[in-house]
């Protein structure tokens, strides 16, 4: 079952978008962030990866502060990329991942 859910744009809450909305900086962040919400959780887990690899040093930190997302995520993002077995391309989350059915949980019910 795919359902179509709208996703907020998070607003990057770093020194430069505060204080210079306008800067080109700000303009960067607010293009990442809007890709991002329109990717699924595993192609924004892939993109936040690419991105902090190509920061470098301190790029997962800088990337979990644009984006809002967690460091961990970003970091396996990065770590995604570079495994050479990945899961199958059709599903977001690695099989058994994510909750359990209700039926499962509440057996009986």
């Amino acid at each position: 079952m795919v359902t179509n859910h709208v996703r907020a744009i998070h607003r990057c809450n770093c020194s430069v978008c505060r204080h210079h909305p306008r800067a080109a900086v700000a303009k960067e962040h607010r293009a990442i962030n809007r890709l991002l919400a329109a990717a699924d959780e595993r192609l924004r887990r892939l993109l936040a990866g690419l991105l902090a690899s190509k920061i470098g040093r301190g790029g997962i930190q800088q990337l979990a502060r644009i984006t809002g997302m967690h460091r961990n995520t970003v970091a396996l993002g990065k770590r995604e990329l570079r495994q050479k077995h990945r899961f199958p391309s059709n599903r977001v989350r690695r099989s058994g991942a994510g909750r359990k059915r209700l039926e499962e949980k509440r057996p009986g019910r």
